[in-house]
């Protein structure tokens, strides 16, 4: 390697060098070992089954099993994923993008809910921590006497906490399996067509323009390294020569297109030097050429965005975009979606990409695990949040003990009744401080409490470095000496402490306003969650399953009132119920006193939600209060061993595996559903009301409890 004045020259002769990635398997996906549980127990947990007096139905009540399977991947499978990662990117891109906390299964915005005025939806955001390694000294990772994680999460929220407290139907409970395999929870969104997104089709539009495949071979890794670097301004080059060995126009163009579509924001011209041909690759555009793609190298005659179908398994939207922003070298907010979709799931659904080509998204199916990209078309427009019309579930529920006869009912119930539209648990979050006090102490202006809350030691399972954060903050106060403690910056705790060091302990709220938007007012979405399902069930406790006079009902996007006259054109699928806000109007019966009895106690004034920081300042929504889904169907199957999957999926159908066989009686039994839910709207909630039981963690742990064999 030579360098003339402040030019990296990289001697290249040009060939078919092999692929980067290692070669697909037979298969669309490579075997991997199968994820083991988070917090591994030695068999499964059957339910205690007791009795639960309630003003609806005396019931007994049955529960569910959470079995969590797939929170974290096994060393090998870890390993076999970094081997694949580094196939396709140089140094210093992993590959890995952060976790969402909590998750939900789809919550692109406050579910099913139509804003109060303008009839827009609220976007909700959700916590961010990032899977690293701790990277801890061996002192602070000294080993302790571990905690069970019943023990750690009796701590944590039932749904009596959050308000989660009615049935509508009155069958008996049953007890199952959720989630023992993330592939027992299939999402496939529905798009606003009503069209249910698949992947089945890989094939590449054909495209003139497109460049040979031979751009993805013809650069070296370590040209690739330079590149990279000169593109993220990592390096104080302000340009690198390659020089073309047996040159010819046709390699240099490959070269040239190389560079410009691996690399966007980089210009490429060709140069003479001392009778040697050389392309100097250079910048543009300053550091706005990453987040802009070129604009004079997309055809015109083609859609500025190209929409595919995104399959993923055990990641979350965010995450699988982070991943792909990275190997593509382009900023995430280049991408597009219509909502976000659950981590614990195989999960499909649609994604736009600005001007990036299908051939070069088609290329990342050799490199990625877990990700399959297919059915790609070029559109003008990009996918809006919210566009979606819902999403379309598959589920199964392993090692089930309810009767047909039972299983029967509460199906029936499911597809004629529905169930009550609570928000879920995961909304409120797992330890020992609920998102929604957190919220709560944000509306009422309480800034030095969303401090504490956020920061202060808390029980219940959290990281080890998390711990020590907490500690050190309530031994110290000091954020700096906190924040040293964490490895992971990019947690709202890391940055709360970011924005208390730059800030000051007498500006929370500059610092807390660090922690990015959506973020923030997940907290106080959560607050308004937390108020919506106490004063459901209160109505359904007081009023029934018959709409009333004085519910709420929407024309349109407006609330109004069902008179007395009026009552028998409605039914309880109609009514809606009112998230608190400045713009909404609360029915006109003593549910509407009950909203303001909740908030004063709270210390919060009903009549004026509006903030001093405008973000805070709640607007409102409606949002019904029973959803039956739609397309119901369920099958019970007889299995004997439980590591078998029990339905194909897409890229089971795209690799020819013929559906599974099922004999007429096995050692267990699994109820497998499908139905579809409009969105933001809970599958556990429907689960929940099939089975009976306290979708909790906590609940689930502190059973009294015999192993299923």
């Amino acid at each position: 390697m030579r360098v003339r004045s402040r030019c990296t020259l990289l001697r290249v002769a040009f060939r078919t060098a092999p692929l980067l990635c290692p070669k697909p398997s037979a298969g669309l996906f490579a075997a991997r070992p199968a994820p083991r549980p988070r917090f591994q127990t030695s068999g499964s947990l059957k339910c205690f089954l007791g009795t639960l007096k309630m003003e609806m139905t005396s019931l007994k009540r049955g529960c569910l099993v959470v079995e969590d399977n797939d929170g974290e991947a096994p060393a090998e499978e870890t390993k076999k994923q970094r081997i694949s990662l580094d196939c396709c990117l140089t140094k210093g891109q992993d590959g890995l993008g952060n976790e969402n906390l909590p998750s939900s299964e789809n919550e692109p915005g406050l579910p099913d809910t139509v804003s109060a005025g303008k009839g827009k939806k609220n976007s909700d955001g959700q916590l961010e921590e990032e899977e690293e390694e701790d990277g801890l000294s061996e002192e602070d990772t000294e080993e302790e006497e571990p905690e069970s994680f019943a023990d750690m999460m009796k701590h944590g929220l039932t749904e009596l906490d959050v308000g989660i407290t009615k049935f509508v139907s009155s069958h008996q409970g049953f007890s199952g399996i959720l989630k023992e395999r993330y592939s027992d929870f299939i999402v496939h969104e529905i798009g606003k067509d009503g069209r249910i997104s698949h992947l089945d089709d890989l094939s590449v539009p054909v495209d003139e323009e497109d460049p040979s495949e031979d751009v993805f071979t013809v650069l070296t890794a370590e040209e690739k390294q330079q590149l990279e670097e000169l593109q993220l301004f990592k390096n104080k080059e302000t340009s690198v020569a390659i020089e073309v060995i047996e040159d010819t126009k046709e390699k240099r163009t490959i070269i040239h297109q190389a560079i410009k579509s691996l690399f966007p924001g980089l210009e490429t011209k060709t140069e003479d030097r001392d009778g040697r041909k050389y392309i100097v690759a250079y910048h543009a555009a300053g550091k706005k050429a990453l987040a802009n793609p070129r604009k004079h190298s997309w055809p015109k005659s083609r859609g500025s965005y190209c929409h595919f179908v995104l399959y993923k398994e055990n990641k979350d939207t965010m995450d699988a975009i982070n991943v792909l922003s990275k190997y593509l070298r382009v900023k995430p907010n280049i991408f597009s979606y219509m909502g976000t979709k659950d981590k614990r799931a195989i999960t499909v659904q649609e994604i736009a990409v600005l001007k990036i080509s299908a051939q070069r998204l088609a290329h990342l199916n050799k490199c990625l695990m877990n990700f399959k990209l297919g059915n790609f078309s070029y559109q003008k427009n990009p996918l809006k949040l919210g566009e979606l019309q819902g999403n379309h579930f598959t589920v199964v529920l392993r090692n089930i003990t309810g009767t047909d006869s039972q299983v029967q009912q509460a199906m029936n119930s499911l597809k004629d009744i529905g169930f009550i539209n609570y928000y879920g648990m995961q909304r409120f979050g797992t330890t020992a401080v609920p998102t929604y006090q957190v919220g709560r102490a944000i509306l009422q202006n309480s800034w030095t409490e969303v401090m504490d809350l956020i920061l202060k030691p808390r029980s219940g399972a959290e990281k080890g470095y998390l711990v020590k954060c907490r500690e050190e903050w309530a031994k110290t106060k000091d954020p700096a000496a906190a924040l040293r403690k964490l490895p992971v910056k990019r947690c709202v705790e890391g940055q709360l402490l970011r924005g208390l060091s730059k800030y000051g302990m007498k500006n929370i709220v500059s610092a807390f306003g660090i922690i990015p938007r959506n973020n923030r007012l997940m907290y106080i979405h959560s607050y308004q969650s937390y108020v919506w399902n106490n004063m459901v069930s209160k109505r359904i406790e007081d009023y029934g399953l018959q709409p009333v006079p004085g519910d709420l009902v929407l024309k349109g996007a407006t609330a109004t009132y069902i008179e007395e006259e009026d009552v028998n054109n409605y039914s309880i699928h109609d009514v809606v119920m009112p998230l608190p806000g400045f713009d909404v109007i609360y029915p006109k019966h003593k549910i509407s006193e009950a909203y303001r009895e909740m908030l004063t106690a709270d210390n919060l004034d009903i009549d004026n939600m509006r903030h001093k920081i405008r973000d805070y300042s709640l607007s409102g929504a409606y949002r019904k209060i029973i959803i039956r889904p739609q397309n119901v169907s369920w099958e019970v199957v007889a299995y004997d061993d439980p590591k078998i999957p029990l339905f194909n999926t897409d890229v089971d159908n795209l690799e020819g595996k013929p559906p599974p066989v099922f004999a007429s009686e096995g050692k267990y039994r699994a109820l497998k559903m499908d139905f579809s839910l409009p969105p933001s709207t809970y599958a556990t909630m429907a689960i929940r009301e099939v089975l009976k039981m306290d979708t909790s963690i906590k609940n689930q742990t502190q059973l009294n409890t015999t192993w299923l064999r």
